[in-house]
């Protein structure tokens, strides 16, 4: 409707929004938008759940309309989503299953229970038309690049799928002129999530082919047992000339990157990682105490990441992957110096925002936490 209007008017809408913003001062227009609809904030990303299915006992699938802010996502990208409960808000990083070129724009989201995740329960067992949660744009780097390789291979297992299950479509969308295979794990038939979709992809996709393995049965299936250079061999022939890209769990990641490393071809293997990294850590000549400026607990400093350090103070602070995507530890660092474990990178900014699930004290440090 904007883009309508005359360039002056338009020029006037836009004075007239910075005016009122700067009124509604310290808020902001958003704070008030959103008591009428949170779906009107502008400057922030929000999501309606429209449609909600169970596709397996332990997984919810959401379709999601995103605010206008969104500015759409990559096959392979996560998104940081957040919802309210008990009236804390909590986020946690998901990967949109639809392709980047779903005509409607909307996402989708299929997320699995973990018995001991709050966010992931709360959804599998309240999620409804008509939720609204928070999103980000889009991060990470699991894509694949323009032009397309000649040939793809797509590893997945359990709810992993996601990101990989976002290329298939993607790529049927474009109409991708190669091969592609799609070699799913799961431990039995009823554990297997998009069965309908990924046969009805590899009808419309001529050059598709979809093999499904079981781990925990023998009958049923494509290939049964675990990830092994047999079962690639026999899912794609061609597997040495493709690019293949893999997300799943830990035994099956470290599977597949051990064959490929065998056969001289990591460099052809581009992995999602949805469990938490090995960390630099040196806990032996750790030194410095560790402070909790609003809680007022103190810690001597064990050379463990202060997240870990802060919950064997009987601290509880918010955290969500303690893998350093989600944000949702970051707390602001009053003083003293931390180093990031992923990186290695020293950081000795006072009162600066840092990521408790990463940053290890170097010496003593204190946290408004």
């Amino acid at each position: 409707m904007t883009a309508l209007l005359p360039k002056r008017t338009r020029r006037g809408a836009g004075k007239l929004a910075s005016i009122a913003e700067a009124l509604l001062t310290p808020h902001g227009m958003d704070r008030y938008l959103e008591l009428l609809d949170p779906m009107l904030v502008r400057r922030e990303i929000r999501g309606v759940v429209t449609e909600v299915r169970h596709q397996t006992a332990d997984t919810v699938t959401l379709t999601i309309r995103p605010s206008r802010a969104w500015r759409g996502f990559s096959a392979g990208q996560y998104v940081r989503v957040s919802v309210d409960i008990d009236g804390v808000r909590r986020t946690r990083c998901y990967s949109p299953a639809c392709s980047e070129r779903r005509p409607d724009g909307r996402l989708e989201l299929t997320i699995k229970a973990d018995p001991q995740g709050l966010v992931s329960r709360h959804l599998q067992e309240n999620a409804a038309p008509g939720m609204v949660l928070g999103l980000s744009q889009p991060d990470g780097g699991f894509t694949m690049p323009q032009p397309r390789p000649e040939k793809v291979l797509l590893i997945s297992g359990g709810s992993g799928i996601t990101p990989v299950l976002s290329m298939l479509r993607t790529l049927v969308d474009e109409g991708y002129p190669g091969e592609i295979t799609f070699l799913h794990y799961a431990n039995t038939a009823d554990n297997v999530l998009y069965r309908r979709e990924l046969a009805a992809l590899a009808t419309e996709h001529g050059r598709t082919r979809v093999a499904i393995a079981y781990t925990h049965a023998k009958r049923g299936a494509d290939l049964h047992g675990f990830f092994s250079a047999r079962h690639l061999r026999s899912a794609a022939p061609w597997y040495t000339e493709a690019q293949t890209y893999l997300c799943g769990p830990t035994p099956l990641m470290d599977s597949v990157r051990s064959v490929f490393a065998k056969e001289g071809l990591s460099e052809h293997l581009h992995t999602e990682e949805f469990t938490p990294p090995k960390l630099m850590l040196d806990t032996g000549d750790a030194v410095g105490t560790l402070r909790f400026a609003h809680s007022g607990a103190e810690a001597q400093n064990s050379g463990k990441p202060i997240l870990e350090q802060a919950e064997d103070a009987g601290l509880r602070p918010e955290h969500g992957c303690r893998m350093g995507i989600c944000f949702s530890c970051t707390k602001v660092k009053t003083t003293g110096c931390v180093r990031n474990a992923l990186s290695g990178e020293m950081s000795e900014e006072e009162n600066e925002e840092i990521q408790l699930c990463i940053s290890v004290p170097v010496g003593d440090v204190e946290i408004n936490a």
